[in-house]
């Protein structure tokens, strides 16, 4: 976190914060913590000593919210030791159960919606001055994210998360998100800009920019002044120190010229595009109300590929939507073959109470869906390592992460493509530094990269430094 962010108070209360679900939960998650440092609550590791229990969660699947009913089970026992311990739910799981979770958890103090948890540490000040059961859901009269973010609550180091919007338009049958997170809500390119400048100034090389469909950003404000995702990149490349930008999630439907040219000349975008197809059938597609077939897909890919050449998909697949056929699931493996995605998801379809699809017999036995989902799996796998090592003997940049936990001696990082390298340790490297290297073979799993040049030392990669 940044200290400076954090005004000094008088206080020995501390919360525990548990995040579950995607980037934007986490990014989500750095603003609830930042609201409580704020006002000096301390933040603990340990749920079994901390005054106030926060769990901000995730509905998009059922073993997620059966892991938080889970846990807070074994917080009964603590509530009725302690009744001054506050318990709170907050997120996608709170909007979707709403006022039953306390017919489950009678423990629980506090239900708070999406669009609510800015107003959370108010709300646990109102549960300790005596009020009993909050719950906030639904939209809210004020804007979830501030002119100016505080801080506080990031946690350093080179990567950042960015939301640039919420909510979701789309009515995919198998979805919760647009009923729980809302409708789409983007946020003015000015105050986006600025929270990225800020983070660069405390190291930060990458950020990630994130929506629940990104490239649809800025098309619920006036048209008059409308910014959009291609105007975004353009204005984000003036921020010198940021050295990439990875965007997620796009949808198909909203991919057009002016957003991949955009992309293309952004010397910061990390070609690395998640592109979710879901699945290879028109017939299930419509299903889903995805709003597009494979022929669209395909012709929104090709704008892509024709702009960047080198780019790299990424794609999130349901494998036994209801009434998946075998036949419908051989077009999905058709579909992965056909666009030779570098990464894929697979998830295996699990009603949602509250989505349409819900409704819809859940007739693909458990283990059709398990075998459909390791056949994609599998073919991925392969795909991956078919494309990697088609690079050995190029010469390029990488943004180095961690050094590898399996290769001793060896930093871990990525090419501008996504593809994984290893390089030789030496003095002056460090997470969030990008280096030129020649990639000289591939392992079975990552490219070997040697550096080139000598390498320059650069104090703003220090982050061994930076104030946690």
């Amino acid at each position: 976190m940044l200290a400076e962010e954090i005004s000094v108070h008088k206080n020995t209360r501390s919360f525990n914060l548990r995040v579950f679900g995607c980037q934007m939960n986490v990014y989500d998650g750095e603003l609830i913590r930042a609201s409580f440092l704020q006002r000096g609550w301390l933040d603990s590791d340990d749920p079994t000593n901390a005054d106030v229990v926060l769990f901000h969660t995730c509905s998009v699947r059922e073993q997620a919210e059966e892991r938080v009913h889970g846990l807070l089970g074994e917080l009964r026992r603590r509530k009725k030791a302690n009744h001054k311990v506050v318990i709170a739910v907050v997120g996608c799981m709170a909007d979707r159960e709403g006022r039953a979770l306390f017919d489950r958890e009678p423990h629980v103090d506090i239900v708070c919606g999406s669009r609510h948890f800015p107003e959370l540490a108010d709300m646990v000040e109102r549960v300790i001055g005596g009020e009993e059961r909050i719950c906030e859901l639904g939209e809210s009269p004020n804007k979830v994210d501030e002119p100016e973010r505080n801080l506080a609550g990031f946690p350093g180091g080179y990567q950042a998360h960015v939301a640039v919007m919420r909510g979701c338009d789309m009515n995919c049958t198998y979805c919760i998100v647009p009923s729980v997170r809302g409708r789409v809500e983007s946020r003015p390119a000015a105050e986006i800009i600025e929270e990225i400048a800020r983070l660069v100034e405390h190291g930060v090389t990458e950020v990630h920019l994130l929506g629940q469909t990104i490239d649809s950003y800025g098309r619920d404000l006036p048209r008059a002044t409308r910014p959009d995702l291609a105007l975004l990149l353009d204005e984000l490349e003036n921020i010198e120190p940021l050295k990439r930008i990875r965007l997620v999630t796009l949808h198909p439907s909203y991919v057009d010229q002016r957003l991949a040219d955009a992309m293309a000349r952004s010397s910061k975008f990390m070609r690395l595009l998640p592109v979710p197809m879901q699945s290879g059938s028109d017939r299930v597609l419509k299903e889903m109300k995805r709003g597009y077939n494979t022929d669209l897909y395909r012709q929104r890919i090709a704008i892509l590929r024709a702009a960047m050449p080198d780019l790299e998909l990424v794609s999130d697949w349901i494998v036994g939507f209801p009434g998946e056929t075998d036949a419908d699931f051989e077009e999905s493996v058709v579909a992965m073959e056909e666009h030779n995605f570098l990464q894929s998801y697979v998830f295996q379809y699990s009603p949602r109470p509250g989505t349409v699809a819900f409704d819809m017999a859940d007739d693909v036995p458990k283990e059709v869906k398990a075998t459909r989902n390791h056949r994609l799996l599998d073919l991925q796998r392969r795909i991956a390592r078919q494309r990697s090592p088609r690079l050995v003997g190029t010469t390029c940049s990488i943004m180095l992460e961690s050094r590898s936990e399996r290769n001793a001696g060896q930093w871990i990082g990525r090419t501008r493509t996504g593809h994984y390298a290893l390089l030789p340790d030496q003095p002056g490297l460090a997470a969030g530094r990008e280096v030129a290297v020649q990639l000289l073979e591939h392992n079975g799993r990552e490219l070997i990269a040697e550096l080139l040049g000598e390498l320059v030392p650069v104090a703003r990669f220090d982050h061994e430094e930076f104030p946690v």
